[in-house]
């Protein structure tokens, strides 16, 4: 059985761990609750102007947008969203794992990575994927700005013929407690089976390609900025959750070693009466 010295140093180590824990806990719940607010507001901006676009593409002459064009399938490219940190439970296995099942079953010869976050950035490098660019450092101060930087850059690319497709695999924020994959096809951009198409008649000023020209790269900025805003709260409802169970299994075993501290204790006082008990009577004989 362990001394009393050893068990009470192990309580102060873990309690001090568990104090850490309720720490990071709190602090990704301030942050959660302003990641969910941007996230919330972007979201029906974001969800209205794909459902205009979805609605105008089956009119318009694809072959007059080159960001709408469908070239022959040859290279994919899969934009991974990670974090850049750790200790946010199974949010960066879960999509890793996720991401390199899709990458693989597309063929990894002909798939290009781009990788948003550290995280990914490790974890495909090291594997040897095709990583030809990656992102990180940057959501702490996570600002439109960024969204629109890597949304230009991946049109550019596609433009230039190094890919023609684009998949963009990311968390989905649900609630506190749940976190769904997406996988959204982001170039081009192509009516998917379950897309609704509305019927109505409108009428466009000036015409109706230049409304879609003027829509598209605002699509792409948008979706983009809302891919970022849902992973953000998603990593941080994931640090909440495992930074509170991470808190309470501390507790507990803080808990268990005090019983066994004073189980060891209540022992080497029945130790130390019996000694002197045994003393006085070897005394009295």
């Amino acid at each position: 059985m362990a001394n009393l010295k050893d068990i009470r140093k192990r309580i102060g180590t873990i309690d001090s761990i568990r104090q850490v824990t309720r720490a990071m806990k709190l602090v990704a719940a301030a942050k959660l609750r302003r990641a969910q607010s941007n996230m919330e507001l972007a979201r029906p901006y974001a969800n209205r102007i794909n459902g205009v676009l979805k609605h105008l593409l089956p009119e318009i002459n694809r072959s007059s947008h080159k960001l709408l064009s469908v070239r022959p399938l040859q290279n994919k490219a899969f934009v991974v969203l990670t974090s850049d940190r750790g200790l946010c439970g199974s949010f960066n296995t879960n999509i890793l794992r996720r991401a390199h099942s899709i990458i693989d079953s597309s063929g990894k010869d002909h798939a290009k990575v781009i990788c948003i976050g550290r995280k990914g950035y490790e974890y495909f490098s090291k594997r040897g994927y095709n990583v030809v660019e990656h992102y990180a450092d940057f959501w702490n101060e996570l600002q439109f700005s960024h969204a629109s930087k890597m949304a230009q850059a991946i049109s550019d690319r596609y433009l230039a013929g190094e890919f023609d497709d684009v998949r963009v695999i990311y968390n989905q924020f649900k609630n506190v407690a749940q976190q769904e994959l997406v996988e959204f096809h982001y170039l081009p951009l192509v009516l998917e089976e379950d897309d609704e198409v509305i019927t109505k008649d409108y009428l466009f000023e000036p015409s109706r390609d230049e409304v879609v020209k003027s829509l598209i790269p605002r699509h792409l900025n948008v979706q983009m900025w809302r891919f970022l805003l849902e992973s953000n709260a998603s990593e941080h409802a994931a640090r909440m959750t495992s930074m509170e169970a991470a808190t309470e299994n501390a507790g507990e075993l803080i808990d268990k070693l005090r019983l066994q501290y004073n189980k060891a204790r209540q022992a080497a006082i029945t130790t130390e009466i019996l000694e002197v008990v045994s003393g006085a009577e070897a005394l009295v004989e």
